[in-house]
C-alpha cells in the first residue's frame, strides 16, 4: 500500500469557515455602532486569531501507509493546540464505538495497552479510509459510518448563506446609521 492521505472534506471546511465568519464578522461593526466597551480593533484581532486557529483545526490529515495510521497537522499548527498521533497497525487491538451526547456514534482505535485514538470521521473518502483500516487490521468495519452525512453539512451551508445575507444587511445598516 502506498501512502494515502485523507484531508477534512472541503464541504466541511467551507461550511465551518463560513459559519464562523457569519457569526463573528458583524460584531466589530455592531461594537462601533453601539459604542461598546470593547474596541472594534480588538474584536478584529480576536476574530482573525480565531479564524487562524479554526483553519489549523480543519487542516487535519490522516496518513495511512503499510506500517501505520497517523493523524497530523501542518508544521504551522502549534502542538499545544491540537494533538497528533501515530499508531502502528500491529498495535491496534480493536475498533470501539462510543455514543455521543447527541446520540451519534464515534469510533476509537484501541491499542494493545487500552489507549483510545479517535478515528477522524470528517475526512473526504471516509469509506475508503475504513476499508484500508479493515485491510490492515482484519477488524470488521462494515457497520462503521461517518458521524454526519454530507447532506447535513450542505443544509448547514445553505442556512449559513442566509445568515451571511442577514449579516450583510446588519453591517450595511450599522454603517449607514453610524
Amino acid at each position: 500500500m502506498t501512502d494515502r492521505i485523507f484531508y477534512i472534506s472541503p464541504l466541511i471546511r467551507i461550511t465551518l469557515s463560513l459559519l464562523y465568519l457569519s457569526l463573528l464578522i458583524p460584531l466589530p461593526f455592531l461594537a462601533t455602532f453601539t459604542q461598546a466597551v470593547v474596541p472594534a480593533w480588538l474584536l478584529w484581532v480576536g476574530i482573525g486569531l480565531g479564524f487562524i486557529a479554526l483553519q489549523g483545526a480543519l487542516s487535519q490529515r490522516v496518513v495511512v501507509d503499510d506500517r501505520e495510521i497517523a493523524v497530523n497537522y501542518p508544521a504551522w499548527v502549534p502542538t499545544f493546540l491540537i494533538k497528533s498521533w501515530t499508531l502502528a497497525w500491529s498495535d491496534i487491538k480493536e475498533l470501539k464505538m462510543r455514543t455521543t451526547g447527541q446520540g451519534g456514534a464515534v469510533y476509537y482505535l484501541i491499542d494493545r495497552h487500552g489507549a483510545g485514538f479517535l478515528l477522524p470521521m470528517r475526512v473526504a473518502g471516509f469509506n475508503r479510509l475504513v476499508q484500508l483500516i479493515q485491510a490492515a487490521t482484519s477488524i470488521d468495519t462494515t457497520d462503521v459510518y461517518p458521524l454526519a452525512q454530507p447532506w447535513m453539512y450542505f443544509a448547514l451551508l445553505v442556512l449559513t448563506g442566509f445568515l451571511l445575507l442577514t449579516d450583510t444587511w446588519t453591517i450595511w445598516t450599522a454603517i449607514d446609521l453610524g
